[in-house]
């Protein structure tokens, strides 16, 4: 039976499995400082991934509910612990694949690798902006990074470790996707669980993306991430055939 093995020997792990694509030597990771934020490696890889709990990560409305449990539990008395879990397959940082919203589109599983590592730009969207839209896109540096993560009010308010679903988060408009998705982007990041306007008429922010074949990631906890370029790594599960999956996600400054 295969041990899952999490926190920190868990991100150095993906640091070292990305090493070749990213174009870094792999290097052994001494223990972080003491005073190190919380997510970062002494290597200065920084997991920006949410962690996934009932109790704290939020679920967007309609959602399924997250539901985990344990089948054995040596709390219990019980000889090892086993765990099930039940969720949508947007639950916490994800990926959306071209499935989600495009017909015949590439399903998660097909997502190309090149597009989920590699250089990435991080951008500070002030607290008072929920539209980013193309005005405000012209207000940063944003032309010739290949990977745009948007840090937003979500990331300032924790949003994405407390459990109520809020509904005015920050998003991508459709007239900014359009912008990305013309530009040679192939990846678009945000800080919350939607690109997407709640109670958009019309899905154009994820088919402006998707519909070019560029991957969407969802739910980032940027909170201890400063504008600027970073190394990125996201790794969704190899779930085949779906519309989207739980990813792990690493930033490092460059």
């Amino acid at each position: 039976m295969a041990t899952l093995h999490h926190g920190h020997a868990w991100t150095a792990t993906l640091a070292l499995v990305a090493c070749a694509a990213l174009g870094c030597a792999p290097r052994e990771e001494p223990a972080p400082a003491a005073d190190a934020p919380a997510g970062w490696s002494a290597t200065g890889w920084i997991d920006v991934t949410a962690s996934l709990d009932p109790v704290t990560t939020p679920v967007y409305e309609g959602d399924a509910p997250m539901k985990f449990d344990f089948l054995k539990d040596m709390r219990r008395g019980d000889p090892l612990t086993l765990s099930v879990y039940s969720m949508g397959a947007h639950s916490g940082t994800h990926v959306d694949a071209p499935l989600h919203f495009i017909a015949g589109g590439a399903a998660v599983d097909s997502v190309p690798l090149d597009a989920l590592m590699g250089a990435a730009r991080v951008i500070q969207v002030a607290d008072s902006v929920q539209s980013i839209d193309a005005a405000e896109l012209a207000r940063h540096g944003w032309q010739g990074a290949r990977r745009i993560l948007f840090r937003t009010r979500s990331s300032s308010g924790g949003w994405m470790s407390a459990p109520d679903f809020h509904r005015d988060f920050a998003y991508v408009a459709p007239d900014a996707a359009r912008l990305l998705a013309d530009s040679g982007v192939v990846l678009v990041g945000i800080d919350y669980i939607s690109a997407e306007q709640f109670g958009a008429s019309a899905p154009e922010t994820h088919r402006a993306l998707l519909g070019k074949g560029i991957p969407i990631v969802e739910g980032l906890d940027l909170r201890e991430v400063k504008a600027g370029d970073y190394d990125l790594i996201v790794l969704p599960i190899k779930v085949r055939g779906h519309d989207g999956a739980p990813a792990r996600a690493l930033l490092r400054p460059r």
